[in-house]
């Protein structure tokens, strides 16, 4: 009897504590953060000079950070993607970069190597799926968590 009123005592405090969100408010106030996402078919060449810059079109703030992928195959009818910058190279030793940078506004994707990218197979340069996705972050400066300041390392078990 005394470890079942323990168990229950156990799940009415958790039960408290999960429905408490950070700021002190139930957790329902809040709402759910979701990262914002779109895909993107790039045509490389000349005219553009290796290089698109595309506006988000929606909110991006201060802090939020942008990853970009590309579909670098299909492996038996699943899409593999991978992070950039995504490096390849060449017989020859060139190499081939696809690479981006960001602002709040717009992200720009571009090549970047030693390869002549005007002698590149279409495949390199046409028709390039990129997934961009932004990262919702916050200024944790001003956040004063004592638990993520004051730690000792050496309680930290290494696992090599």
């Amino acid at each position: 009897m005394k470890k079942l009123v323990s168990l229950l005592s156990a799940l009415l405090v958790m039960s408290c504590v999960i429905e408490e969100g950070i700021d002190g408010r139930d957790g329902r106030d809040g709402g759910l953060i979701v990262s914002s996402a779109f895909e993107i078919v790039v045509d490389f060449n000349a005219q553009n000079n290796y290089q698109i810059i595309e506006p988000y079109g929606f909110d991006v703030f201060e802090y939020d950070v942008t990853l970009v992928y590309v579909l670098w195959e299909i492996d038996n009818g699943q899409e593999v993607w991978r992070l950039l910058p995504q490096s390849t190279i060449f017989g020859g030793g060139a190499t081939l970069s696809y690479n981006f940078d960001f602002t709040r506004y717009d992200v720009k994707l571009f090549l970047e190597g030693t390869a002549d990218f005007d002698a590149l197979d279409s495949v390199w340069t046409q028709n390039v799926v990129f997934r961009v996705v932004v990262v919702p972050a916050d200024n944790l400066s001003s956040f004063n968590n004592p638990e993520m300041t004051d730690f000792d390392l050496s309680n930290i078990q290494q696992r090599y």
